[in-house]
């Protein structure tokens, strides 16, 4: 549907697949955003564990028949649902990774904001002089955060995963752009000047850490693309060490705003967005404290 199409209607209807995902500020990020603009916005949290490519394409049959302007895709499913689409964006094709699909002429086109968000959100923290960045993680997230920092000209790009062929195809893939196999989290982090947490290791109800506390050190910023809880194990450890850190807040509000607009046309308010995610994490941390 076309921006005037959706300025008409009033109606917006989109959604996230994945699990789990009951922790998701999504839905009040979108809803608000919808909200502000005047349209009527639902976002359906779509949870299903343990979907194989069948399950998968039944789901994005529903998306594609019941009206949806398009769902997000999030763990486990970013890489699945690839070969499932009609068609993917120039930066997913790629990276072989979609966090977002848009629904148009009953058409499922895959795009990853993932990659536009953390560029967005990791900007301040790169030194002008050179950056040599370990990223943990060479999944759907660690795949986007990578292509990310290409974008952001990072030229030494370390990439360890506990998959070493996940890590050594990604290297592959961004090699004319800096991007090598680090062969442990130490090799990755010997002399860095960021880490950055691609994996869902940290995440509610994981309580561990991708990185052990002892190779933190204060000269070395820290980022998590979890945002559940907001200060991570790993962004606790860090911090304590002195070292600065850069939540997932971020690139959970620059990704969702960057599929709004795909999937209306309409650009949304990061400030609204960013009101309602932090709402609900204020209401999240409050039930914690109060169990």
């Amino acid at each position: 549907m076309s921006k005037r199409g959706y300025a008409a209607s009033k109606k917006l209807l989109t959604g996230l697949i994945g699990a789990p995902i009951a922790h998701s500020a999504s839905p009040a990020m979108h809803e608000r955003a919808a909200e502000a603009l005047g349209l009527r916005g639902h976002y359906q949290l779509i949870e299903v564990a343990g979907a194989d490519a069948a399950g998968l394409r039944m789901m994005l049959e529903g998306v594609r028949r019941l009206g949806f302007a398009g769902v997000n895709v999030t763990y486990p499913y970013k890489e699945a649902v690839v070969p499932l689409l009609d068609a993917l964006a120039p930066g997913a094709a790629s990276m072989g990774a979609v966090n977002t699909v848009v629904v148009r002429d009953g058409r499922l086109t895959g795009h990853n904001t993932d990659t536009t968000g953390f560029a967005r959100a990791v900007t301040p923290l790169l030194a002008p002089s050179g950056n040599a960045i370990a990223l943990i993680g060479a999944g759907g997230v660690g795949k986007a955060i990578a292509f990310a920092l290409a974008s952001q000209e990072v030229a030494d790009i370390r990439i360890f995963d506990s998959e070493p062929a996940r890590a050594e195809k990604l290297a592959a893939i961004l090699a004319p752009r800096g991007a090598r196999v680090a062969a442990s989290v130490e090799d990755a982090l010997d002399g860095a000047t960021g880490l950055v947490n691609g994996t869902p290791v940290g995440m509610l109800p994981n309580r561990d850490t991708p990185v052990p506390a002892g190779l933190l050190r204060a000269d070395l910023w820290v980022a998590d693309a979890v945002y559940s809880p907001l200060i991570t194990p790993l962004l606790a450890a860090a911090r304590e060490k002195g070292a600065k850190i850069m939540t997932g807040r971020d690139l959970a509000i620059y990704q969702a705003a960057d599929a709004f607009e795909l999937f209306t046309g309409l650009a949304p308010s990061t400030e609204i967005m960013g009101e309602a995610f932090d709402a609900v994490m204020a209401a999240r941390s409050a039930a914690y404290q109060a169990a």
